[in-house]
């Protein structure tokens, strides 16, 4: 059975937790370990997938204390200014690039970044549609990444390489402002149409 690392206890890890539980081994990784829950060196050591669940400057600073090598690593984050008004990173790298650059021997996949903490409480049958936006340089990382999306109950909408992260980061943050800016709340998420000719 495949083994899959959540680094971070949040909204996010614990949502994301709660909907793989019944479909893989689970390590539940956290910065400061609890009882049942694993330090970030011990969760990652016997994983296959390590999904960073965390902000993007806890994820840079974690990636970079771990023995990643080979392992496909999942980065939700969007890089958000402090003051939430926008992005640290425009259209020439992004969080993601930043997270591969950090660990060289790691497999990154953007993936979850455009999906508010709440869709992952729905009923399965309410977010089978809504597409979880995937990017990633290794094609087997990519395809793993994929079954996880769809384990967890979402489709796929794949965007290609790793540099796609530089567009996907900014829906993560069109959604944010929506959500909270604007006042739609967080059952909200980005889709990709294809309407018929």
């Amino acid at each position: 059975m495949t083994t899959i690392a959540i680094l971070g206890q949040g909204s996010m890890g614990a949502g994301l937790a709660g909907r793989l539980a019944d479909r893989f081994a689970l390590n539940l990784g956290a910065r400061q370990p609890q009882v049942g829950q694993l330090g970030y060196a011990e969760a990652v050591a016997g994983a296959d997938i390590v999904v960073l669940a965390l902000p993007y400057d806890a994820a840079l600073a974690a990636i970079r204390t771990l023995d990643l090598a080979g392992k496909t690593v999942v980065d939700m984050t969007n890089p958000i200014t402090p003051d939430f008004a926008g992005l640290r990173f425009g259209h020439t790298t992004s969080a993601a690039e930043e997270l591969q650059q950090a660990a060289p021997g790691a497999r990154v996949v953007k993936a979850f970044n455009t999906i508010f903490a709440s869709l992952l409480s729905a009923p399965r049958a309410a977010t089978a549609a809504v597409p979880v936006f995937i990017a990633g340089n290794d094609e087997a990382a990519v395809a793993a990444v994929a079954e996880l999306v769809q384990a967890a109950g979402f489709a796929v909408e794949q965007t290609g390489a790793l540099d796609a992260a530089r567009l996907l980061e900014p829906v993560g943050m069109l959604n944010i402002r929506l959500g909270y800016g604007l006042g739609q709340g967080t059952s909200i998420a980005p889709t990709w149409l294809r309407v018929a000719a």
